[in-house]
């Protein structure tokens, strides 16, 4: 027969309560009873009963991650990583993929599928800040990226502005005065885009140096294509440069493949860095100097904030900003000198 709590409370010699506490993980069990309990559900084989243990709590042991385009490598790191730090924590997660389209990202907020979770980790990119009036949901909601601010959510993102801006920073500082962008959305000012080219603005006005349209590669998507394809119209345009900053590493390793076909040596003609620090930007040849955004402890902290909403949903919900650090992962292709 299937072992039941009251067959591990009795082979440990203890209540039914105590082996709750040690199955829910509680703090206020003495190590040695801890002991006797686990070797007792590991001698019977006893696996707890989700089902009626959610039921009895009115949770559900998952949570939902929506994001753009798992087709995109950031995204889908971003998701490895979710749920890691979800499965460490003992908790499942159903991924939705909305394609960045804003009536879609609209209706997951008010998917019946979300009754399945306890809460959700969202990252829009077709919503703007016109929409956060849509975030007033009724159920835990943690969001991420550079769409929508001063929400009533928590919210864990990146310093795009600062990151961009050192970024930019490095390029001049190894002598470029030249630096092209390759990513850039036209009129944007809140977004990831938006953001990362102020920052270059601010660090090229630092530094004296005058702000030129011509040097700004326009795209739509992220991808890599689009990332080749504004580099080898920013080439037939016969502006000079001596530097490239993709606002995203797929779309400078994209420039770096047009710029290469062009017979340009990076970095002795054109240093390039990009932003993200991608697992395949160590293996590109050359190497791609980068922002490394925090994008570990975006996704870890996300999970944690959800998961303490979760356990505390009474507790007032005063939204905060949760900022992660960054750093220059310098490689081959923008060395510091």
């Amino acid at each position: 027969m299937t072992p039941t709590l009251h067959d591990v409370a009795r082979l440990a010699g203890v209540s039914i309560k105590t082996v709750s506490n040690v199955i829910n993980d509680h703090p206020n069990v003495r190590s040695t009873t801890r002991a006797r309990v686990e070797h007792a559900i590991a001698e019977l084989g006893y696996t707890p009963n989700l089902t009626a243990r959610n039921l009895r709590s009115g949770r559900t042991g998952a949570i939902a991650l929506a994001v753009p385009d798992l087709g995109l490598s950031y995204f889908a790191e971003l998701a490895a990583i979710v749920i890691e730090e979800a499965e460490r924590r003992g908790v499942v997660v159903l991924v939705e993929q909305t394609g960045g389209d804003r009536d879609r990202e609209i209706a997951l907020l008010k998917s019946p599928r979300l009754k399945l979770t306890d809460g959700l980790i969202f990252s829009p990119l077709g919503m703007g800040q016109e929409d956060v009036g849509l975030l007033e949901v009724p159920y835990p909601l943690v969001l991420l990226g550079e769409r929508i601010f001063d929400g009533p959510a928590d919210h864990v993102t990146m310093r795009n502005v600062e990151a961009a801006r050192a970024a930019t920073e490095h390029l001049i500082a190894a002598g470029r005065r030249r630096i092209a962008v390759i990513g850039a959305h036209d009129g944007e000012v809140i977004g990831s885009a938006g953001l990362r080219l102020q920052g270059y603005r601010e660090a090229l006005e630092a530094a004296g140096i005058a702000y030129d349209d011509d040097l700004i590669g326009y795209t739509t998507l992220w991808h890599r294509s689009n990332g080749a394809r504004a580099m080898r119209d920013l080439l037939s345009r016969g502006a000079p440069f001596d530097a490239v900053f993709g606002l995203n590493d797929t779309l400078a390793l994209g420039a770096m493949r047009a710029l290469q076909e062009t017979g340009l040596r990076i970095p002795a003609d054109v240093s390039v860095v990009g932003f993200d620090d991608l697992d395949e930007a160590q293996y590109s040849i050359p190497s791609l100097t980068t922002i490394d955004p925090g994008q570990d402890w975006i996704a870890r902290t996300a999970v944690e904030t959800l998961l303490a909403r979760i356990a505390a949903p009474a507790e007032p919900a005063q939204a905060r900003l949760l900022l992660a650090d960054f750093r220059l992962a310098e490689r081959e292709s923008a060395p510091a000198s």
